[in-house]
């Protein structure tokens, strides 16, 4: 399981956790790092302070590298980006924008930078920007995507760039991760199943809705507004995208989203919130601690890996 993202990120395993807003704090990110794969501390709109006491939590629970993950749209990003700085992060993934302002600052920190992107274009871009590697993410992963599937966008990717490339969106178990590294991906970025780990703090009626998904279970939300959203079906879905049809404006569909994800995550609404979730849901079955998840993925692909089948 070594490969040239395991090199640089001095990780024991090519597996990251996505950088979930609302999902991804220091329980989910330290054991993910400390069963030895990379742990992210999704950022999302958070305040700053908050962001530096992640962190330090982290640090607290394991010695192993970890990250941040920033969403560049948001207002306290240029804080957080020097927070990446001053807390010496040595990992920082970026999405909802373009994080070539912030590039040499933290090159110059020593903190490895790797953008998500949805295309060959951005994918190219970011290469020239300087990123260390890229995350690919196809249109399979839950929350905010892009149109490509996974499958078409990886092998795309891997060709037109010379950087390692983290394939997301769609993997949930070994057949997901050993198929991506047949693809060109150096490692995998798994959000999904993470999700529902013991370790993750998010509300029981979130794990259940993952946990009971079936394959037809997730919708997308938000096509005519330019920024799709996938998430698990349910009222609000519905709501949603019956406003849509019917031509509601970009603030009205908002005001139905606004402040969804949160009312899933801590409330435990599952009817009215933003389960978000990516298509893979329906193949995830139990709850795992990290430790766990990350061992049976990391036997399963090695099994499969060497040529045999360890679903019969």
């Amino acid at each position: 399981m070594k490969t040239e993202i395991t090199d640089l990120l001095k990780i024991k395993y090519p597996i990251i956790q996505g950088g979930m807003a609302w999902v991804a704090e220091y329980h989910l990110a330290a054991a993910v790092s400390e069963a030895g794969g990379l742990g992210l501390i999704g950022a999302a709109n958070a305040p700053v302070e908050w962001v530096r006491e992640q962190i330090r939590e982290v640090r607290r629970r394991t010695d192993k590298p970890f990250g941040v993950n920033i969403m560049l749209m948001s207002p306290s990003a240029d804080e957080v980006a020097k927070i990446i700085v001053e807390e010496q992060v040595p990992v920082v993934t970026t999405g909802a924008g373009n994080p070539e302002k912030y590039m040499t600052m933290w090159k110059e920190a020593g903190t490895k930078v790797i953008p998500v992107v949805a295309s060959v274009a951005m994918a190219k871009r970011m290469e020239r920007c300087g990123a260390d590697a890229v995350v690919a993410e196809g249109t399979e992963a839950g929350g905010h995507i892009g149109e490509n599937t996974t499958m078409v966008l990886i092998p795309q990717i891997v060709d037109a760039v010379s950087i390692p490339v983290i394939a997301a969106g769609g993997i949930a178990d070994g057949r997901g991760i050993a198929a991506a590294l047949m693809l060109g991906a150096k490692a995998v970025q798994i959000g999904t199943h993470f999700v529902v780990t013991k370790e993750s703090q998010v509300h029981d009626n979130y794990k259940k809705a993952i946990l009971k998904a079936k394959d037809i279970d997730s919708k997308v939300t938000g096509r005519t507004t330019g920024h799709p959203v996938r998430a698990l079906r349910n009222q609000m879905t519905k709501d949603y995208l019956k406003l849509e049809n019917e031509g509601a404006s970009p603030e009205e569909l908002e005001m139905l989203t606004l402040g969804g994800l949160r009312k899933a995550v801590v409330d435990g609404d599952v009817v009215h919130g933003s389960v978000m979730a990516g298509q893979i849901a329906g193949l995830v079955k139990e709850e795992l601690t990290c430790q766990e998840l990350i061992q049976k993925l990391v036997k399963e692909t090695d099994t499969l890996m060497r040529g045999t089948n360890c679903y019969e």
